[in-house]
């Protein structure tokens, strides 16, 4: 992966305090900045197991999990200055790299359930092939859809209704704050769809590596009373994985 433009690092260093003004709209107030990380590697990461939230195996972050949710939230403390608030989803593995994240930024870990991951019902903890196998004609019913789940589980809109509904929350809670937001693919990927205006269709061409950090910034749009999203930094790892010198890195 190549390094992040220096013109992006500058901007989550330091965020705008009042939103860009939009055509002929007039600028409105400061930008709640989300920094969204995703959790480190579990054993179903590692083994590509469907893993979903708080419904399946629920398992917990491997050693090298931890390691990599160290790495990338020392590379957040050295670069985003003044983050406020550390918020996760409740899944095992988003709390633990939240605790982590938190440990190295010095703040506390609240919960949002609506950025857990896609419940994926009788799929969870097995591989691809293995729902292949078992599940041939539902699996063929899924792929490619946005409106079709497991049996017992979710699809992308569910997912998208309930993660847009926490965006509300966070958004109204944290004006003008920044915040770590420690959650999974689906969820970082719909807000991302959402913030840069895309179809929800878009989550099936992106990539989000584990421990990957994104960076999202909202604004007040004026009389309208609607958010409007920006991207400032997609799916960048910390030096020390993504291959570059911590000494070419201006954070």
């Amino acid at each position: 992966m190549t390094e992040p433009d220096p013109s992006l690092i500058a901007e989550v260093e330091s965020p705008r305090t009042e939103a860009p003004a939009r055509g002929w709209s007039r600028p409105v107030g400061p930008p709640v900045t989300v920094i969204l990380l995703r959790h480190g590697v579990t054993a179903h990461t590692t083994a590509k197991r469907f893993s979903g939230g708080l419904g399946g195996d629920n398992p917990g972050l491997s050693d090298d999990g931890r390691a990599q949710v160290r790495a990338s939230a020392e590379w957040i403390a050295s670069m985003a200055t003044g983050v406020d608030a550390v918020v996760c989803s409740p899944v095992r593995r988003t709390r633990e790299s939240a605790e982590i994240a938190a440990s190295v930024l010095g703040l506390e870990v609240s919960e949002e359930p609506g950025f857990a991951e896609m419940e994926f019902g009788h799929w969870d903890g097995l591989t691809f092939a293995e729902v292949g196998e078992r599940f041939a004609e539902e699996m063929a019913g899924w792929l490619g859809k946005l409106d079709v789940a497991p049996t017992g589980g979710e699809s992308f809109v569910d997912v998208e209704d309930r993660v847009m509904a926490a965006l509300d929350r966070l958004v109204a809670g944290h004006r003008g704050r920044t915040v770590l937001l420690v959650s999974h693919v689906t969820p970082i990927k719909t807000l991302v769809a959402r913030a840069l205006g895309a179809p929800l269709s878009s989550v099936f061409q992106m990539e989000l590596a584990p421990a990957s950090v994104s960076v999202l910034s909202y604004y007040d749009d004026g009389d309208d009373g609607l958010t409007r999203g920006s991207m400032r930094l997609y799916n960048a790892l910390p030096p020390t994985r993504s291959g570059t010198s911590a000494a070419t890195t201006q954070w």
